[in-house]
């Protein structure tokens, strides 16, 4: 039986810094579907409508290679931080909704926070939580498609937490888990981090397997 054709463009025809597509809902079906073929939804502003991306180049992390500073090494190496997997799902996507320092707004609306709350409850989506003394002190939260972990936001309230949650991710688990870790578009930032710059075609290639891969649902504590 034929492939049913995809409400989404070729990602590999697509513009390399613009978006393939405009509009749609923010269903969980579509957004598996979006995932699954190496496209992501982004908001210009909160009244406008949902971008579909594929970039060219794409930046990647690759398991067990995030580059962790000496200082981060020496706060993971001390247990500064206990990690969570899915506890705090809502509050991490909260957090990362809040506008960063010297930005009035963000590109995850309430209704982008409100479909990626259905696509975790369904256990698409997973968030990493580190902890300090009981308090949420940073996170990250993504998708998980195919052999990928889609990494969508990070958020920091003590210094280093955001970093120590996404080393967590892809240097202890993803080895285990992942093929890699799609940062979507590259800057300074995430290349200080190790992600590396590949082609899109090579990206999509990574992804094409058919093997559904989700974080291990874990709520306790993990320390470092």
């Amino acid at each position: 039986m034929p492939r049913p054709r995809s409400i989404f463009p070729d990602p590999r025809h697509a513009p390399a810094d613009a978006p393939l597509a405009i509009g749609a809902e923010l269903a969980p079906e579509l957004l598996l579907e979006a995932y699954a073929q190496g496209i992501f939804p982004w908001y210009d502003d909160d009244a406008g409508p949902v971008l579909w991306w594929s970039p060219d180049p794409r930046a990647v992390l690759l398991p067990g290679r995030m580059h962790v500073s000496r200082r981060l090494a020496r706060r993971l190496r001390r247990n500064e931080f206990d990690f969570t997997i899915d506890k705090a799902f809502k509050q991490v996507i909260e957090a990362c909704a809040a506008p960063r320092p010297g930005s009035a707004g963000t590109w995850i609306t309430p209704n982008m926070q409100d479909a990626y709350i259905n696509l975790h409850q369904l256990g698409h989506a997973h968030s990493i939580e580190a902890w300090q003394s009981g308090t949420l002190a940073g996170g990250l939260y993504g998708i998980a498609v195919n052999n990928y972990f889609s990494a969508e936001s990070m958020f920091t309230k003590i210094t280093d937490a955001g970093k120590a949650a996404l080393s967590y991710l892809v240097n202890r688990i993803a080895p285990e888990t992942y093929t890699l870790i799609d940062c979507q578009i590259p800057n300074p930032h995430l290349a200080s981090l190790g992600a590396t710059e590949i082609p899109r075609a090579e990206f999509l290639r990574r992804i094409s397997r058919n093997s559904t891969r989700h974080l291990p649902r874990k709520s306790s504590i993990i320390t470092s």
